[in-house]
């Protein structure tokens, strides 16, 4: 059929398995809860869905509709786990790990989709600027690797 392209692959992820990530996200970044539904949808991607459909409603509802995206996206499961941009504000109040603070400069730089030239531990790390948290990277030790979507980079 042609729309069973585009149909989405719903997995629930599990109560234990579940439990291993908050403690992969505590350990990286000091996160203790995902009060959410977590849903994990191909490419190692994890959503979080905190509607009031459950399990049951949202199985069948992808059996019958054409459902190409449900919940925020969350994790980007990697070596670590990776924190999308959405997903290092909406939890900005657990995250108290693997922060590392930027100028205003480094901000425009980030947002323009550039790495920046900070040296930092090997690893994901959640960039701050002020009081805001601006999203993810990786760090090679001497660079932050920009993980920006392409479609949510500055233009000019």
């Amino acid at each position: 059929m042609e729309g069973e392209k585009n149909k989405m692959n719903i997995h629930f992820i599990k109560s234990s398995e579940k439990k291993r990530i908050i403690e992969q996200l505590n350990e990286q970044f000091g996160i203790e809860s995902l009060p959410y539904l977590l849903i994990e949808t191909g490419k190692e991607k994890i959503r979080a869905f905190s509607g009031s459909l459950s399990k049951e409603e949202i199985s069948e509802l992808s059996r019958t509709l054409n459902i190409e995206i449900i919940g925020q996206y969350l994790i980007k499961k990697e070596h670590d786990l990776r924190l999308s941009m959405d997903a290092t504000q909406i939890l900005s109040k657990q995250i108290t790990k693997k922060v590392v603070e930027i100028n205003e400069e480094e901000l425009d730089l980030w947002l323009h989709g550039y790495d920046l030239p900070i040296k930092t531990e090997r690893g994901t790390v959640i960039l701050k600027y002020q009081s805001n948290f601006v999203g993810s990277g990786k760090s090679n030790c001497d660079k932050i690797i920009n993980h920006v979507p392409k479609e949510r980079r500055l233009k000019n």
